[in-house]
This record gives structure tokens, sequence and C-alpha cells, in this order.
């Protein structure tokens, strides 16, 4: 199905273009939500006679969300999940747990907005693109973590390995306790 675009939409085109779409993805988002038109004759003319006010509407989304993005830019997320060992989580953070995060945040994202390919499945800090207009996008850093300490040590730059997390121990004393261990086994091997 050929349609026109009333607004730049991101791997498809920009406003006024006349694409080609597969009918259910017309028929089903971009006709109902007010995307694009038919094209047709009539509806060709119905843009052009539209044309000013779409582009007056456009830059005024494209305005607000700038300035959101300005604000969101950068801003860090934090979320307690149940993790293995590993660090590998029990289920996983998808687009709609961050939409969630960031809107607790007073910041108004729908999980469409959220650029996430595939959910998250491991603990850390992971950059997450926002598209709040399809011309303004900013990231942001999810922190994905067992507990509140270990956010702050992940915020901090700490690399968690699994040992971390279950004895508490920094990689100093990891190396102490592992010197101690082996000294002893050298001792107990030369008094057999």
């Amino acid at each position: 199905m050929d349609v026109i675009l009333l607004e730049r939409i991101t791997r498809l085109g920009h406003m006024g273009e006349t694409v080609r779409v597969r009918d259910g993805f017309a028929r089903n988002f971009l006709l109902p939500t007010g995307k694009a038109l038919r094209a047709n004759e009539a509806n060709r003319a119905k843009f052009e006679a539209q044309k000013t006010q779409l582009i007056a509407r456009n830059e005024e989304r494209k305005s607000e969300a700038q300035t959101i993005g300005q604000s969101l830019e950068g801003k860090r997320f934090t979320t307690i999940r149940s993790a293995g060992e590993t660090g590998q989580l029990y289920g996983s953070v998808s687009a709609r747990d961050i939409a969630d995060l960031v809107k607790a945040e007073g910041f108004n994202v729908n999980r469409n907005s959220v650029e996430l390919n595939l959910p998250i499945k491991t603990i850390g800090l992971h950059k997450v693109s926002i598209a709040l207009h399809s011309e303004v996008s900013v990231m942001i850093e999810v922190n994905i973590a067992r507990s509140h300490e270990e956010a702050e040590r992940q915020a901090r730059g700490e690399t968690l390995t699994s040992a971390d997390a279950i004895y508490g121990m920094d990689e100093d004393e990891q190396l102490d306790e592992e010197t101690e261990v082996s000294e002893e086994t050298d001792e107990t091997e030369e008094q057999a």
C-alpha cells in the first residue's frame, strides 16, 4: 500500500514522501495513529493544504522533545533485581520496565520510545537510547544491581565478580585470601 507520510518516521521516510509499506503496517499503525494518509489524489491535495500546519506542529513537538531531552540526557536510573552469582538476572529488564523507571522520575516517556532490541538479562551499567521524537534521541544509563550497595559500587565504576557478590570482598582481599590458601597448601605438601 502506498501512503503519504504526515511526519518523519525513522527508517521509512520524511514528511510528505509517498512510500510503499505493507498493508498491515499501514492499516494497524500508520493510518490509525495519524502518521500517514493513503496515497491518492484527494489525500495529496489535503496534505498540501495542511502542510504548513503539519510542519508547525512537528516543530513544536520537536522543541518540546529537545527540552525534555536536555534534562534527560546522560541521567542514570537504578533498578534492583534478583540475579544469580554470575550476574544473570532471574527474568529480564524490558523496554516497559525502563519506561516505568523514567516515568517515576517525572519524565513523560512511553515504552515505544525506548529503543531496546533485546531485553537486558545481566546486572551492570547499560546504555539505552530513548527516542523522544523522530529527530530527537537521548542516551540514558540503567544501573541494574542486586542491592543498593551493589548499585552504588557499580556507579563508582567498580567491577563486580561473582565472589564479590557472595563474600562482599574487593579484589585485593580476594588476592590476599588466595595467596594465604596457596601458602597453606604448600606447607601441608611439604609436611607430607
